[in-house]
């Protein structure tokens, strides 16, 4: 008697043996000679499992370890009308895709609505250890009879609801790929590296959710999202959210003028680098022809100082002393707001820290120190903090409403993160944010700038986002179980303190109505032991 084939999980990959009856499975299918069995992707278990299905092929599914669990929250919120409406396109592609919405939109909170409709085990994966630690404190709060643990930063839990770093998730991938039914990518465009891909490709978890405010990767590698989540299935910006999810904002951009010893300079170090890079034949308008300026650079005495002069006269636009004297007049006009202000770098700050008599925060800031500094913030005491580029991602300042780049990349994504640090509404009723973006004139970083707002360098500046104001919401607060009215909007900040040693879908009402009414098919997590699937059991909505 023939066995019954049967699916197993090995190290980040799948093993079907006996090889079963019918054709469509071979399309994932690989011999593998030493082993004498046929071996597919773990991330095509779910294509798998489908293919079997179709030809209704009985086999042991002994691959999947994940299982239903009970996600009853304790802490609801309402959701804004694009958490509503990206939730139903994720389920409406399957459970499978990437979400994009700018940053104090209300990601979390839509993860969380995602995990309650899909109430399976989950891992959550992020980019740094502070916003793991703001992930499990939303979590404990949102789910409190759940099993909620830590991957990273000397954690090593194996729970039902797990928050990783990428770092220790691509590390555990072999392990962690059969434990999961839905993984939620935070940051998502750290996903495509070299490193981090594994942690998609080793896991047979059958729905995906990406998450990111700017999933465009400069090596073009966002495109592998397609197949490693899933495609993009919704997308807001920061102008349509404007008033309703996000605060009123207003982006102003400052140019200032290089003195005249700044400006003599400047012009003899550009012209010293752009006859090197004429000589060589080399342009700076891609990515390609700064790889080749640098690798040209350190082969001859003219090409190193050809780069020392473009590092100095860098240095000039970003640090020249007409950006302080503006700094200090808007420190004066904006006082007491809270204010962030933004550099490309450590020496620029500490410039900043030691002048103004301003907290500090770079990658060199100890973890204790960091955690004060904001916590001050938070609170009033401080009402100024300036950083290079560690509140890019990761940290929650709500009541921040003013918000200064004095020098950065060329980084879209930086942009828009930086933006996103000002533009939370928290409790503040009409909140009105503004971002001030200070360019040395007549510079490469007026290019730099325009590269930066993803806008032409003719693109007229002004209000971004303008909106009629919508009616007043109540207060804020958190409604505990289901029988009560619940009035606190789910892009809003809630404060949780915890401490630690391209296809775009837009939809009617209508059809997201039917979608959140309707059930969705489950046809992994509950499958019969001796079974690909049983189509008797419906996924919770």
């Amino acid at each position: 008697m023939a066995r019954t084939p049967t699916l197993n999980f090995d190290r980040g990959t799948l093993i079907l043996h006996p090889p079963p009856r019918g054709k469509g499975w071979m399309d994932y299918a690989t011999w593998d000679d030493r082993v004498e069995k046929f071996r597919i992707p773990a991330i095509r278990y779910r294509s798998l499992v489908e293919a079997l299905q179709a030809e209704d092929v009985y086999f042991i599914d002994e691959a999947k370890q994940f299982y239903p669990i009970d996600l009853v929250p304790s802490l609801e919120m309402e959701p804004y009308s694009h958490q509503t409406e990206a939730l139903a396109a994720w389920k409406l592609a399957g459970r499978l895709g990437v979400v994009v919405l700018p940053t104090a939109a209300g990601k979390t909170y839509l993860a969380q609505m995602a995990m309650q409709s899909t109430p399976r085990t989950t891992l959550i994966v992020v980019p740094t250890l502070d916003l793991m630690h703001q992930w499990y404190a939303h979590l404990v709060a949102a789910f409190p009879d759940a099993e909620v643990g830590l991957l990273g930063g000397g954690s090593r839990d194996r729970t039902a609801i797990l928050v990783a770093t990428y770092d220790s998730a691509a590390i555990h991938a072999e392990t962690l790929g059969n434990q999961y039914a839905l993984i939620v990518f935070d940051e998502c465009h750290h996903l495509p590296t070299d490193f981090n891909r594994v942690i998609a490709e080793y896991a047979i978890a059958p729905y995906r959710l990406g998450l990111s405010a700017t999933p465009e990767r400069t090596d073009g590698k966002h495109a592998d999202l397609n197949i490693l989540i899933g495609q993009e299935v919704y997308r807001k910006r920061a102008e349509d959210l404007a008033g309703k999810a996000l605060a009123e904002h207003e982006i102003i951009q400052i140019k200032v003028k290089l003195s005249q010893l700044e400006r003599e300079r400047y012009n003899q170090l550009i012209q010293t680098r752009n006859d090197f890079l004429k000589q060589s034949k080399i342009s700076l308008g891609s990515l390609q022809g700064w790889q080749m300026f640098v690798q040209m650079s350190a082969r001859s005495q003219f090409g190193r100082r050809a780069m020392l002069a473009h590092r100095e006269a860098k240095d000039i636009a970003l640090g020249t002393d007409g950006k302080l004297r503006i700094l200090v007049n808007l420190l004066a006009e904006h006082y007491p707001a809270r204010i962030l202000i933004f550099t490309a770098d450590n020496a620029t700050v500490y410039r900043i820290s030691q002048e103004l008599l301003i907290p500090a925060i770079t990658h060199q800031t100890p973890v204790k120190e960091r955690h004060e500094i904001l916590t001050k913030f938070r609170e009033g005491k401080f009402n100024t903090l300036v950083a290079s580029h560690v509140l890019n991602e990761g940290v929650d300042v709500p009541a921040a409403s003013v918000a200064i780049i004095l020098s950065g990349t060329g980084s879209a994504r930086e942009y828009t993160q930086r933006l996103g640090r000002i533009l939370r509404k928290g409790n503040i009723e009409n909140k009105q944010a503004i971002l001030y973006e200070v360019v040395a004139e007549d510079t490469s970083e007026e290019g730099t700038s325009a590269r930066r707002r993803g806008e032409r360098n003719n693109e007229p500046q002004g209000r971004g986002g303008r909106r009629e104001e919508e009616e007043k919401k109540g207060k804020l607060q958190v409604v505990y179980g289901s029988g009560k009215e619940r009035s606190l909007k789910a892009a809003e900040q809630l404060e949780i303190n915890y401490s630690t040693g391209s296809s775009k879908l837009v939809l009617s009402e209508v059809e997201v109505s039917k979608i959140q009414n309707s059930d969705v098919t489950d046809r992994f997590t509950d499958a019969s032991p001796k079974r690909g699937g049983d189509h008797s059991e419906e996924t919770e909505d």
